[in-house]
Parts: structure tokens; C-alpha cells; sequence
């Protein structure tokens, strides 16, 4: 009879000893975000790269899930810029990808997702090795110039952004 609370003993110790390793497991999931500031900076800086090309453009900064956080759109790019850069910002920070690459998938199940935009001009915004959000960029004559643009709207707070990660 002594020997079942000596087993009970043995295996509550155990389960007791053995909890720690499920509680340091973490319960949540922190995230960086841009701020409204920075996003602004970054669509600002593309829209002044593609002036500099004499280039009318609308711009879209969306945050890590895809959410827009700013739109804008130079004073005579076309409408039609804007729901672009939105769908290019959107797919580039859920491939985690420049739009640029994912071209051969355009024609596939995925391409044809609302709201996924496969060609140039879209990017993701990474800073010290985290997904911070996406920018994209429409209305220029190639989506490579879009792309630049893009980039040079990235390129103005990058520094910043590592600075901070």
C-alpha cells in the first residue's frame, strides 16, 4: 500500500518539474508596425522620385496585414493608380516579395485572387530582419520605374527603421 503514494508522489514531482518548459512558451506574438508619420514619409519620398522623372503616380503604404495606412496619388496621375498601388502593396507584403518576381505565379489560382497584383511596383518594407509593410506604387510607363519609385520611398526611412529594430 505505501508503494501507490510513493508512485503518486513520483509522478506529481515530475508533472511539477516538467511545467516549466510548457510555460515558457510564449502565448503571444509581438509585431512592429509602421507609424503613420513614416508611412507618409515613404509615399511622399516615392511620389518625389517619380516627379523627378517628370512621372505622375499614386502610391499605397499598407502595414504587415495589408491594411492601407496611406494612399496618395500625385495631382494628375490617373484614378486607376490608386487601386493598382493598393493591390501591388497588398501582394508584395503577402509574398513578402517584390511584385516584380512573382510575375510567373500571375497566371495561376493565386493571380487571380482579388486584390492580388502581380506586376512591378510593389515591395515589401523590411528592417532588421522583420516584415514591417508594403508600399506600392503605379503610373509610371514600366513597372520597373514604378519599382524604383517604390524603393526610393523605402530608401528615405530605411536608415531610421534599422536604427529603431
Amino acid at each position: 500500500m505505501k508503494l501507490i503514494p510513493a508512485l503518486l508522489f513520483s509522478f506529481f514531482t515530475a508533472m511539477i518539474f516538467s511545467v516549466p518548459a510548457y510555460a515558457e512558451e510564449d502565448l503571444m506574438v509581438n509585431s512592429r508596425n509602421l507609424t503613420l508619420s513614416t508611412a507618409i514619409k515613404i509615399a511622399q519620398a516615392a511620389i518625389v522620385e517619380c516627379t523627378k522623372k517628370g512621372i505622375q503616380i499614386g502610391v499605397t503604404v499598407v502595414d504587415r496585414q495589408g491594411i492601407v495606412q496611406v494612399t496618395l496619388r500625385d495631382t494628375i496621375a490617373a484614378p486607376i493608380t490608386l487601386p493598382i498601388s493598393k493591390g501591388k502593396a497588398f501582394t508584395a507584403v503577402n509574398f513578402n516579395a517584390p511584385t516584380s518576381v512573382l510575375g510567373d505565379r500571375a497566371n495561376g489560382p493565386i493571380g487571380r485572387a482579388p486584390g492580388i497584383i502581380m506586376s512591378a511596383g510593389g515591395l515589401p518594407i523590411q528592417a532588421g530582419g522583420s516584415l514591417l509593410g508594403g508600399v506600392g506604387v503605379s503610373g509610371a510607363p514600366s513597372g520597373k520605374t514604378d519599382e524604383q519609385c517604390a524603393q526610393a520611398g523605402i530608401n528615405a526611412v530605411l536608415d531610421d527603421l534599422e536604427m529603431s529594430m
